[in-house]
């Protein structure tokens, strides 16, 4: 099995691909002063782009993890979550945290199939 890392960043590889997935580390927002939902929108954004460059899309995503510090705005991400994924919902869990630290209120972890 063969192990491939990609968008390196200065702490860890956004990307890495493994026995016929692509597991993208965790994505907050870059505006972390706008609400749930535009958090979500951004992140969702910016996953479609790693995804891009890492071969595959949003199609494939077959599992996510988010963690969100307000559970009481998960409807706002849900929207955005809807809006993005359409009829193709991965199986996801979203877990209520203390912080996230700089101010973001949720963060992303997706895993995709490669292609």
């Amino acid at each position: 099995m063969s192990i491939t890392r990609s968008i390196r960043t200065p702490i860890m590889h956004r990307a890495v691909e493994a026995n016929g997935f692509v597991f993208l580390g965790g994505t907050i927002a870059d505006d972390t002063s706008v609400s749930m939902g535009e958090q979500t929108r951004n992140i969702l954004g910016k996953i479609a782009g790693y995804l891009k460059e890492a071969g595959t899309d949003k199609s494939r995503v077959v599992s996510a993890s988010i963690f969100v510090t307000d559970l009481s705005k998960k409807k706002e991400m849900d929207a955005a979550w809807t809006e993005f994924f359409g009829d193709n919902l991965p199986t996801r869990a979203t877990v209520g945290v203390a912080d996230l630290g700089g101010g973001a209120l949720i963060e992303v972890v997706v895993t995709a199939l490669k292609g």
